[in-house]
């Protein structure tokens, strides 16, 4: 396991995720590649619908509401509004926390 948070830990491209999960499976790439790309689909999905995907012992995902407030341009530094909007957010789990943390 702690292989894994050092892949984390440096950064992995979804082609790496890919090689990771074909590696440890019997299963061909192109199959490898339909699985990653259908559980990140299902993830940006669910939170297109305002669900909540919890990923025991990883963490959990939502949407969370950014109210709309005025900011600045940084090149002219005049007044600009800025509209609310969605942004993801991702809170880790308990034991992705205490492997990164021992």
């Amino acid at each position: 396991m702690d292989r894994h948070v050092s892949t984390i830990l440096r950064g992995v491209t979804k082609a790496e995720l890919v090689d990771e999960v074909a590696s440890n499976t019997a299963l061909t790439k192109k199959h490898a590649e339909q699985i990653v790309n259908t559980v990140f689909e299902s993830i940006v999905d669910s939170l297109r619908d305002g669900d909540k995907i919890e990923l025991r012992g990883f963490g959990s995902f939502r949407i969370r509401e950014r109210g709309s407030r005025v900011g600045r341009n940084p090149k002219t530094g005049a007044r600009v509004a800025v509209p609310s909007k969605k942004i993801p957010y991702f809170k880790p789990g308990k034991q992705l926390k205490e492997l990164l943390n021992p």
